[in-house]
């Protein structure tokens, strides 16, 4: 069910990712997929433009809370109300909407290495970021929550959560969420938790909403990203507070980042019609964590790959090897990477792999690493 794409048909389809880069180059940087997105988001989405649907989406959510709603039951059991959905046009734009409209004045307590907008929705809405490291050097990325009470109690009002995490690839528990949530209750603290990669758990680990420990947060999702159709421009707040949602729906147009009706048709049909598409591409995510697992053993065996729990990006410690932007030396070789200092800054050493692609690219992405760290090595 998963259709791969030929290097012509992905320089058409993904002109970001692909078009970012010189004919040769193997992109792995930015987080989309090298495959043609499920049938039934593809034919509801002609079917739309054959009617002529491309004015402004109705008012409302078109249907887009219920179908989120039965996504949730179906797979994490979780029976959220269609009614706790807001529409938005993207998940950073709703990010923004929840820092403004929903989360106390105060310092936002952001986890790093972190997705690099984290940084930048923070900087915008005129908040202080407090970072609070995640261990480089630990098996398992955790939250240092010692260190987290102590920004709830120098003044932080919001954190910023990022679950499943990128770039880290981590499943948080439920009791990690927990002992998040308690925290948050106790300084009256409210959390925004991007949930974009939540549908791609792999197997061997579980993902907990974490609106089922915390019912004052708010989740920003999409379909975006597991469907890959970020071009659609589509995205939803879930929020159960009634005022919070009353809040939020108020917001003005220009508040609002409007979100598209071909958002709104796409995000219905994969909430509702690609159960059989997704569970293909995670048995293709796990294969290619796999391989990806003993390429490394292979080609890189000093590098370390922290556990991929969920997403399909990998974050690769290449610290032992002695250079500092491996990323840099990888393009001269080749493959474009997501530089570790893109999601920490002054993190060196480090690099995010995006293996949502075919088996061959994957292998061809490791070699050009590899043959660029053994070239560049002090």
């Amino acid at each position: 069910m998963i259709r791969d794409l030929t290097d012509d048909q992905a320089r058409a389809a993904l002109p970001l990712k692909w078009g970012a880069v010189a004919p040769g180059v193997i992109p792995a940087w930015v987080a989309e997929m090298d495959y043609r997105p499920a049938e039934p988001i593809e034919e509801a989405l002609v079917a739309a433009v054959r009617r002529g649907t491309a004015g402004y989406p109705a008012f409302g959510d078109a249907g887009l809370g219920a179908a989120f709603s039965g996504f949730a039951e179906r797979h994490w059991g979780w029976p959220v109300p269609a009614d706790a959905t807001v529409p938005t046009g993207s998940v950073m734009a709703g990010i923004r909407l929840a820092l403004e409209l929903v989360c106390p004045p105060g310092p936002v307590v952001v986890p790093t290495p972190c997705y690099p907008p984290f940084r930048d929705a923070v900087a915008i809405t005129g908040r202080e970021l407090v970072p609070v490291p995640l261990d480089p050097d630990a098996e398992t990325a955790t939250m240092d929550l010692a260190e987290v009470e102590q920004a709830f109690a120098a003044g932080a009002r919001t954190f910023l959560l990022c679950s499943p995490h990128n770039p880290l690839g981590r499943c948080w528990t439920r009791e990690e969420l927990t002992a998040l949530a308690d925290l948050a209750r106790r300084y009256d603290v409210r959390v925004v938790s991007d949930e974009i990669h939540a549908p791609l758990t792999l197997p061997g680990a579980t993902f907990t909403p974490y609106l089922t420990v915390d019912e004052r947060a708010v989740v920003v999702t999409s379909a975006s990203k597991s469907f890959n159709i970020p071009g659609v421009h589509g995205a939803q707040l879930v929020v159960l507070d009634p005022e919070d949602r009353a809040r939020l729906l108020a917001a003005p147009i220009p508040a609002q980042n409007a979100w598209s009706v071909f958002g709104m048709i796409a995000g219905v049909a994969a909430w509702t019609d690609c159960d059989d598409w997704l569970a293909a591409l995670v048995d293709r995510f796990d294969d290619q964590r796999s391989r990806l697992t003993d390429l490394l053993a292979t080609h890189l065996p000093d590098a370390r790959m922290r556990p991929l729990e969920a997403t399909y990006l990998a974050w690769l410690d290449l610290r032992t090897y002695g250079i500092a932007d491996p990323a840099g030396v990888a393009l001269e070789h080749g493959v474009r990477l997501g530089p570790g200092s893109d999601y920490q800054p002054g993190l060196e050493g480090h690099v995010r792999v995006n293996l949502a692609t075919s088996p061959e690219r994957l292998e061809s992405i490791v070699h050009r690493l590899a043959t660029a760290v053994a070239t560049s090595a002090p």
